[in-house]
C-alpha cells in the first residue's frame, strides 16, 4: 500500500506517496534494483538474494517453488522509478542509481579459455575490482585453478608479467581449499609466493602476494600454515606491510596474514623473532590498525609466545602506553582479545595494575561482565578483575565484593 518512504533510505520524503508497485514486497522499500525471478515477481536484488541465502526456495509472494535463482534485471520498472524520483526531486526524492549488473559467467569463462595473456587476465582483474558480485561470480574452482597455475608459471620474461597479473586477480579473488593445497604442497610455490612478498618489483605486487598468502593460510589446516610462516620472507614482508606508513590496504593485509598464519602455535616464535609482535603493537597504540579485531587477537596471541610480551610493550612506546592502549580498545568486538592481551602485559607488574586502573579498565571490564559478550571474553574480564583488584583504591565500594569475581 502507499505511504511514506522509508528512513533506511536516508531519503527526506516527508508527504511524498510511493507507489505501491515501485515497493519490494519483501523489504517494502523502493526498489533500487529491481530483478524478476522465474515466477514473473519483482523484487529489489539485495532483498531477493538475502531470501534466497537463508535457504528459501520458493517465491515470497506466490510461495510456489523457484525453478531456478536466476535473476532477470527489470529495466522497464527501475527506469519508471528512476523517473518518478526526478519528477518528485523538489519534495527530497534523490534519483536511484542505474546498478551496476554483476559479471556474465560466460564471459568469464571465456577469458579464462583463453589462456595465460596480459589482455584477458587484466579484463578478469578489472571485473574482479568492480564489485563483490564480480568477485563471487569469479570464485569458481575453474576460474581459481587457472589463475593460480599462471601466478606461478616458472619462466621469465613476459610470463613474470601474466604471473603478476594472475597474482592481483588471485588477490581479489581469494583461494577455495582445493587452490590453497596445490599452492602450499608445492615448495617451490611456497618459495615464489614469499620472494614476491618479500621482494615483489612494487608495493602493490607485495600487497599481492600478501593477500594470497592470507587466502592460503586462511583455507588451510594447521600445518599448511606452519609450512607458509616457516618460508624465509613470508613473516618479514608481512611485518614489512603492517609498517607501510601510507598505505591502508597494505597494512589491512598485512595484519590478515600475521593473523591466520599466528593461528599455528609454531609460527608465533617466528612471528614474535620477525617483528610482528612490535609492528602490530605499534599499529594498536597509534590507533591505526585497519583491522582492529584481528590485530589485537594475533597479539594476544603473541603475548603467549616467547618474548612476545616484552616485544608488545616495547612497540607500543612502554608499559604505560601499551596499558593504556589496550584499554582503549576494550570495546566492540575486538574487546575479548584486549583483555586476553593485557592480562600478559601487567600480569607481572604490581605497577602497571595500578596503570590499568588509572586508565579506566575496571568500568570497561565490568561492561563486559555485565554485557553481551561471549562466556569467553566473560571469563577473560573476570579473570582481569580478579588480577587488578589488589591495586583498586581501597574506598572503592567493588574492591570489597566479589561478585564479578566467578572462577576463571
Amino acid at each position: 500500500m502507499p505511504g511514506s518512504v522509508p528512513l533506511a533510505l536516508a531519503l527526506d520524503t516527508a508527504g511524498v506517496q510511493v507507489p505501491w508497485y515501485f515497493r519490494c514486497p519483501i523489504s517494502l522499500e523502493l526498489m533500487r534494483d529491481p530483478v524478476t525471478v522465474s515466477t514473473g515477481q519483482t523484487y529489489d536484488r539485495a532483498s531477493i538474494e538475502s531470501w534466497v541465502a537463508t535457504g528459501n526456495t520458493t517465491c515470497p509472494v506466490t510461495r510456489a517453488p523457484l525453478a531456478d535463482f536466476t535473476l532477470i534485471p527489470n529495466h522497464t520498472l527501475r527506469r519508471l522509478i528512476q523517473e518518478w524520483c526526478v519528477a518528485h526531486r523538489s519534495m527530497g526524492v534523490e534519483r536511484i542509481p542505474t546498478p551496476k549488473q554483476p559479471a556474465d559467467p560466460d564471459l568469464v569463462r571465456s577469458l579464462v579459455a583463453q589462456g595465460p595473456g596480459l589482455p584477458a587476465l587484466r579484463r578478469l582483474r578489472a571485473l574482479a575490482r568492480e564489485s563483490d558480485k564480480n568477485r563471487l561470480v569469479m570464485a569458481t574452482r575453474e576460474t581459481r585453478a587457472a589463475l593460480v597455475e599462471v601466478a606461478f608459471a616458472t619462466g621469465g620474461g613476459g610470463e613474470e608479467a601474466e604471473a603478476e597479473e594472475a597474482m592481483a586477480v588471485l588477490a581479489l579473488v581469494g583461494l577455495g581449499e582445493a587452490e590453497a593445497a596445490e599452492v602450499v604442497a608445492r615448495e617451490e610455490r611456497v618459495t615464489r609466493l614469499a620472494k614476491a612478498l618479500a621482494a615483489g618489483p612494487s608495493l602493490e605486487a607485495r600487497v599481492n602476494a600478501g593477500a594470497v598468502v592470507e587466502a592460503a593460510a586462511s583455507a588451510s589446516g594447521a600445518e599448511a600454515r606452519a609450512a607458509l610462516g616457516a618460508a624465509d620472507g613470508v613473516m618479514e614482508g608481512l611485518v614489512a606491510l603492517v609498517e607501510e606508513k601510507a598505505h591502508a590496504r597494505a597494512v589491512r593485509v598485512g595484519i590478515r596474514g600475521l593473523f591466520a598464519l599466528c593461528l599455528a602455535k609454531e609460527n608465533r616464535p617466528r612471528a614474535v623473532a620477525a617483528g610482528a609482535a612490535s609492528a602490530l603493537a605499534r599499529r594498536v597504540a597509534e590507533g591505526g590498525a585497519g583491522e582492529p579485531e584481528r590485530a589485537l587477537a594475533a597479539v594476544e596471541r603473541l603475548c603467549r609466545a616467547e618474548g612476545g610480551r616484552d616485544a608488545v610493550v616495547a612497540g607500543a612506546g612502554g608499559g604505560s602506553a601499551a596499558v593504556a592502549a589496550l584499554v582503549r580498545a576494550m570495546s566492540g568486538r575486538a574487546a575479548e582479545h584486549a583483555a586476553g592481551a593485557l592480562v600478559a602485559v601487567v600480569g607481572g607488574s604490581e605497577a602497571l595494575q595500578v596503570e590499568a586502573v588509572r586508565a579506566g579498565a575496571m568500568s570497561q571490564l565490568l561492561l563486559m561482565v555485565q554485557g553481551g559478550c561471549s562466556e569467553r571474553a566473560k571469563r577473560k574480564a573476570q579473570h582481569l578483575l580478579k588480577l587488578l583488584r589488589s591495586a583498586w583504591p581501597a574506598t572503592d565500594s567493588i574492591a570489597n565484593s566479589d561478585d564479578f569475581l566467578q572462577p576463571y
